[in-house]
This record gives C-alpha cells, sequence and structure tokens, in this order.
C-alpha cells in the first residue's frame, strides 16, 4: 500500500535532482570550471537527499524533527530558486524552463503527502473491522426505520377504522333523532288537537265538570342524574389527569400491572385516550 505514494515521490525526487544538477552544470559551467559546478550541484543535491534520508529514519521511529525538516525544505526551495533564475536568465525556453522549475518543491510535497500516509494507514484487520462497524449501524438504521414505517402504518390505519367507525355511528345517531323528532312532533300535534279532548272524555272520568283529564307527554331524556365524574370522564382528558389515572390503575394491584392489564382495566373502567397517549402517559408513569 505504501507504494501508492513512495513511489511517485521517489521518481520525482531523482527527476529533480538530475533536473537541478543539470541546471547547474549548463548555467555555473560558463562561470567557471565544470568540476566546481559539478561540486555545487552534488552539493545541493547531496544535501537535499541526506536531510530525506534523515526524516525518512525518523519517521520509522515515529518521531519527528522540526530543524531537519527545514534545513530540507531550504534545499528544495534552493534547488527551486536555482532553477527559476537559470530560466530567467535563459536566452531561450524560458517558458519551458520555468514550467519545470517547481519540481523540487514538488518532490518534497510529496514526501509530505507520504507521511502522513504512513501515521494514517491502518491494518487490513483494522479496516475490516471498521467496515463491520459501519455495516452494523447502517443495518440498525435501516431497521429502525421500516419499524417506524410499519408502526406508522398501522396506526394510520387504526386511526381509519376508529373514524369509519365513529362515522357509521354518527349517522345511525342523526338517523334515530331525526326518527324520534318525528315522532315527538306527531305526539305535539295529537296532544294539542281539538279531538284530543273529546277522546279522552270517553275514556276518563271527569274531575271537574267541563274538563276532561290532560294527556301528558312521556319525558323524553335520562330519568337517572349522571355523576359529574362521568361527565368530567367523556371529554378529552388533560396529559396530567391522563397520567394520574394511568397510574391509579397500574398501582390497583401489587405487583404494579403490566400495560396491557392496566390499559384494559382502564378502558373497562370507562375512560376514553387514543393508544398513542396512553402508551405515553404510561411510559411517563413508569419511567
Amino acid at each position: 500500500m505504501n507504494a501508492k505514494t513512495v513511489l511517485p515521490a521517489v521518481g520525482m525526487t531523482a527527476v529533480s535532482m538530475v533536473l537541478t544538477l543539470a541546471v547547474v552544470m549548463m548555467w555555473l559551467g560558463t562561470a567557471m570550471p565544470w568540476p566546481v559546478a559539478l561540486v555545487v550541484g552534488l552539493g545541493i543535491d547531496g544535501g537535499w537527499l541526506a536531510t530525506l534520508a534523515y526524516e525518512r529514519r525518523l519517521a520509522a521511529q515515529g518521531d519527528h524533527s522540526t530543524p531537519v525538516t527545514l534545513v530540507g525544505w531550504t534545499f528544495g526551495l534552493v534547488a527551486t530558486g536555482v532553477l527559476v533564475a537559470h530560466a530567467l536568465t535563459a536566452e531561450e525556453s524560458t517558458g519551458a524552463w520555468l514550467a519545470v522549475a517547481w519540481l523540487p518543491i514538488a518532490a518534497k510535497s510529496l514526501w509530505l503527502v507520504h507521511g502522513l500516509w504512513e501515521r494514517t494507514a491502518l491494518t487490513g484487520e483494522a479496516l475490516d473491522a471498521i467496515q463491520g462497524i459501519q455495516q452494523e449501524a447502517r443495518d440498525e438504521a435501516a431497521v429502525a426505520r421500516a419499524r417506524l414505517r410499519a408502526e406508522a402504518s398501522t396506526e394510520e390505519t387504526r386511526l381509519t377504522a376508529v373514524t369509519q367507525a365513529g362515522a357509521r355511528v354518527a349517522h345511525v345517531q342523526a338517523k334515530t333523532a331525526d326518527a324520534l323528532s318525528r315522532a315527538w312532533s306527531t305526539l305535539e300535534t295529537v296532544r294539542e288537537g281539538e279531538g284530543t279532548g273529546r277522546a279522552l272524555t270517553s275514556v276518563t272520568s271527569r274531575v271537574t265538570a267541563g274538563v276532561a283529564s290532560r294527556w301528558e307527554l312521556p319525558v323524553w331524556g335520562p330519568t337517572e342524574p349522571v355523576s359529574a365524574f362521568a361527565l368530567e370522564s367523556a371529554g378529552a382528558l388533560s396529559d396530567d389527569a391522563l397520567d394520574a389515572l394511568v397510574d391509579q390503575v397500574r398501582h390497583s394491584e401489587t405487583p404494579a400491572l403490566s400495560y396491557r392489564e392496566m390499559a384494559s382495566r382502564f378502558r373497562s373502567a370507562g375512560h376514553s385516550a387514543s393508544e398513542v397517549r396512553l402508551r405515553a402517559a404510561w411510559k411517563r408513569v413508569a419511567a
């Protein structure tokens, strides 16, 4: 795996060192003896290579030296400066020489990338473990999303069924109320009719001369008073009231009832609450 970064760095270093030596020989060889120019070129490349070798040794030991790194970058900048100066003083092909003047800096940058690669590299076992953890997290997230969608679909179906049942009950109640209203209207019409008194006179005894007993209509309404608790429970309970009822029903026996038993007794006692609110109250009380 290191070959992906070390081979480009080695190749770029070799090319930049050869180019630096060639430029020094061509540029300074005209102004000084060529052995001196050769020594200068080898000195630049040798210093750069020596600092690079020492940096690699420290990296293999897990260590780092800032002064050595600065010296290495200094040699790289010197090589780049030599290439740039040669390009600017060249009588021809100035653009071509400037185009390759960045090679020493590029080689140092590739070695920097290689060092970062080595410091962050992981073994195959660690990579497999990381992939397994990520896959497990993705599986759990997918299962959780599927469970939420299924619960939402179930709740939607239940609410639809309850709504349809409520609509049918309301329709039946409306028809019954309409029929009772028409019957009551008919009774009232008969009661107030002119022939009602004469009909009653033939089947009832007189209380006062010339007056027949009056036919009273039956009372239409509840015959027993409704308790205040029943009236209050008919409406929607607040969260605090619902929590209190749930806690009371849950601790009506020892040990405390389960959710299913509590819900059954809650509804059999005449209380009303949606499944979502009842379960939320149970979680608040049982927490």
